[in-house]
């Protein structure tokens, strides 16, 4: 999918959380992306391209992310973004779907699926926060900057020299070759928080609400969760290590056997699209 096209589907629809930015494409039984912190729906381009012919596939914007519009002082946490996504859905008048989480994505989508099973026909997780992992250690030093304020500096200086983007000391370790990430991907994603004041504050308070109670708090109905659930995993992970897809599969009861993929990381539905893609269909079309 083209830069072009994908702008083209660009869509919003009012919520009580706010105004969410989202893209679709397809038709049919309908698919819902849900990404992590510091990216936004952009990273689902490649399957929403993939997968068209066997679903209505929409990726949204979390609250504080992309293109999503809130008001000031809106509580951004990944609950609220759980709750945002079944507003979203009901203002679409969408009833059942499959459902994609990465990173922060996968704890939302845990959260969703736990509180509305009859709304889950099936549920793929990848390397994400769970139960009582995170925060991660590696992500750390961006929750420094964010409780510091020179969150928005460091956003600034990513964007006017995009290697630092890529460097170990910033988002490098969540690629496996962070070198292909393009100039004009990591502008996608980082631009829309330095848009003005308060959409950095946004995301600084996005951060500063990551607190794993709210994983935890879910766990005894992740346990009664009967959906067809697809685990997926990158081994070389430095924040999520792939145990915690064992620990998943152990507590889903719908959750097979996880697909290890040897040498990936956590943002491996970008770098991977190939790959992952196929896996979807496989888990969307099995009877």
């Amino acid at each position: 999918m083209s830069g072009q096209q994908f702008t083209l589907t660009t869509r919003s629809i009012k919520t009580t959380s706010g105004r969410i930015s989202y893209v679709e494409t397809g038709s049919g039984p309908v698919a819902l992306f849900v990404h992590g912190v510091l990216l936004n729906k952009h990273l689902w381009r490649y399957h929403l391209e993939e997968l068209a012919d066997v679903r209505r596939c929409i990726a949204v914007d979390l609250l504080a992310h992309g293109d999503t519009e809130i008001d000031p002082g809106r509580d951004v946490s990944v609950t609220t973004n759980a709750s945002m996504l079944k507003e979203a859905l009901d203002a679409l008048q969408i009833d059942k779907v499959d459902l994609i989480g990465n990173a922060g994505g996968g704890a939302i989508a845990q959260i969703f699926a736990a509180r509305n099973p009859h709304r889950v026909r099936t549920l793929t997780l990848t390397n994400c926060d769970t139960y009582d992992n995170w925060p991660p250690e590696a992500f750390k030093p961006f929750m420094a900057m964010a409780a510091s304020g020179e969150l928005g500096s460091t956003l600034k200086a990513m964007l006017a020299d995009k290697s630092l983007y890529r460097s170990p000391e910033a988002l490098g370790p969540a690629y496996e070759q962070a070198g292909t990430i393009s100039d004009a991907d990591i502008e996608v994603y980082l631009r829309p928080f330095v848009r003005n004041e308060q959409r950095t504050h946004d995301l600084e308070r996005f951060i500063a609400a990551f607190d794993n109670r709210h994983t935890v708090a879910v766990e005894p109905q992740l346990r009664q969760l009967n959906a067809r659930t697809l685990i997926v995993w990158g081994t070389d992970d430095v924040y999520f290590p792939v145990r915690w897809a064992y620990w998943l599969a152990d507590t889903i009861p719908g959750a097979g056997q996880p697909v290890e993929l040897e040498g990936a990381r956590i943002f491996f539905p970008e770098e991977r699209a190939k790959m992952f893609s196929p896996l979807l269909r496989e888990h969307w079309l099995a009877t």
